[in-house]
């Protein structure tokens, strides 16, 4: 109980903000929202506080050690191939279940069949974890690897414009970021740990990261390719953000739906870790019963945030968008910027990670810088998504150059960084990204520029999330290098201006 007020705590303290700076705006001219608007964002907050608590401790207690238990078992079979072909069916199981990837196939099944989507993502997901699997058993660098894909995937987006189907790039972007939700992140960490610690060497710091990046990769290269053959005739419905009258109706009708998504993701993920506790794990029945304590807690946790999100939150943040978008260009960019590092203090995921890195990298690089570079990237993401909104461009002009420059810097910083890097741009963009930035943005879009630019403008915001924190994260640690480079000529410095010292006195 003690540890479970701790995580209540630690939610609360991360979700204030957002909702503070919403009552803010009620309270002035800018932002009208109605008794029962408001009444439903607060029930909202509530159960996003409860539900990221819940989600923690749970993610403590089963998902993490989970992964970790199944990564390092199945390496100790030595068996390359059975290591290989379990990762691709996990990968693809996990994501065809991931909740948020449903939402996405659901808003774009008007343009691409939603059941052909997931399962092509699905497939990238599982193809990119087996990628990443051997990038750990050979010892590979994760820059060379993302370099030759991202060479890739820009050769693909470039076709896509001189096809005529540069409107479908965001969201083939977007479902990257949708694929490493908030089930699939503790669990694809865990298991990178578990398995580097076999089959690692001294890197193993490095090697445990980068899982999560690389099976970002994977669905982004799967919709380009879907995207090449789609039609070109494209629409795109707004989906209904309106807030029910019946306030514990709609919460108990979208608990529903969230318990069935929610019950079949940790399912798979449960009897997947099941089959190998039977075959070759063999865990205490201490340690089972520990695990299924936090089964417990990852799944009510899970069903009371999403459910708060999607009721409380989406349709206060498509009409805050659509309020915004209304009024000031200035202020919504401005607004952005706020937005983006109040999102992250929410996001489950980013907990999990952050806690990760510091063990992990022995608090080389601590939560609280990774935080801080998180704020800074996703806060500046949305800003410029805001920015393309308003100015109405395409998203080639961000992301070719960012992927770029974020590629770039990992010739330069220490590999554990650049494979930190990419894994926090897949985490940053979880469910509080999709389930109140992407609807702002939304709103912000058909008050600007009209519902039939949606697709072209709106999407894309979940991309630029995932990949502002690759250059900030590397930066940080571009920084560190520096600093401890002018740290050792100072202790030189010293040592050489003692030695001169003690020869003059000897003199």
């Amino acid at each position: 109980m003690k540890e479970l007020l701790k995580k209540i705590k630690e939610a609360l303290v991360s979700t204030i903000p957002i909702t503070a700076i919403v009552y803010f705006l009620a309270l002035t001219p800018l932002f009208d929202l109605s008794r029962t608007e408001l009444l439903t964002f607060t029930f909202g907050a509530i159960m996003l506080v409860l539900g990221v608590g819940l989600f923690s401790l749970g993610a403590d207690l089963a998902m993490t050690p989970m992964g970790t238990h199944v990564g390092s078992g199945l390496s100790r079979q030595r068996k390359l191939g059975l290591l290989l072909s379990v990762c691709f069916v996990l990968g693809m199981l996990i994501t065809i279940a991931e909740p948020d990837l449903q939402v996405l196939a659901n808003q774009v099944s008007a343009v691409m069949n939603g059941t052909v989507l997931v399962y092509a993502v699905g497939f990238g997901v599982g193809a990119f974890l087996v990628i990443a699997i051997l990038k750990i058993v050979f010892r590979k660098p994760l820059s060379h690897i993302l370099m030759l894909f991202y060479m890739l995937l820009f050769a693909m987006a470039l076709l896509l414009v001189v096809n005529g189907n540069e409107a479908l790039l965001p969201m083939a972007f977007d479902s990257g970021g949708v694929t490493t939700g908030p089930i699939t992140v503790p669990f694809i960490m865990a298991l990178g740990v578990g398995i580097s610690n076999i089959l690692g060497d001294r890197r193993s710091k490095e090697n445990s990261f980068g899982l999560v990046s690389l099976c970002s990769v994977g669905p982004v290269l799967a919709v380009l390719v879907l995207s090449v053959f789609s039609r070109n005739d494209l629409t795109y419905q707004i989906p209904d953000y309106a807030v029910s009258q019946d306030i514990l109706g709609a919460y108990l009708h979208t608990a529903g739906h969230t318990c069935k998504e929610v019950a079949l993701a940790l399912g798979l993920i449960v009897i997947f870790f099941l089959i190998c506790q039977v075959l070759f794990l063999k865990l205490s029945v201490k340690h089972l019963k520990r695990i299924a304590v936090g089964v417990g807690f990852t799944y009510v946790g899970l069903v009371i945030f999403l459910t708060g999100v999607n009721v409380g939150f989406m349709p206060v943040g498509y009409k805050l968008g659509q309020t915004l978008g209304s009024g000031s260009e200035i202020f919504l960019i401005g607004f952005g910027l706020v937005c983006g590092v109040l999102t992250v203090l929410a996001e489950p995921a980013i907990h999990v990670l952050n806690a990760q890195v510091e063990d992990v990298t022995g608090g080389l690089v601590s939560k609280k810088s990774m935080m801080i570079g998180l704020c800074i990237g996703v806060g500046g993401a949305i800003t410029l998504s805001m920015v393309r909104i308003v100015f109405d461009f395409s998203l080639v002009y961000y992301v070719i150059p960012g992927y770029f420059v974020a590629l770039a810097l990992s010739l330069f910083v220490p590999p554990v960084y650049t494979a930190i890097a990419f894994d926090s741009g897949g985490v940053a963009s979880g469910p509080m990204t999709s389930g109140f930035i992407l609807p702002f943005a939304v709103g912000a879009c058909v008050a600007l520029q009209g519902s039939e630019a949606v697709l072209r403008d709106a999407f894309g915001v979940v991309a630029l999330v995932a990949m502002a924190p690759l250059i900030t994260i590397q930066l940080l640690g571009f920084r560190g290098i520096v600093a401890e480079q002018v740290n050792e000529r100072k202790a030189m410095k010293r040592i050489l201006d003692a030695d001169d010292q003690q020869i003059i006195n000897f003199l």
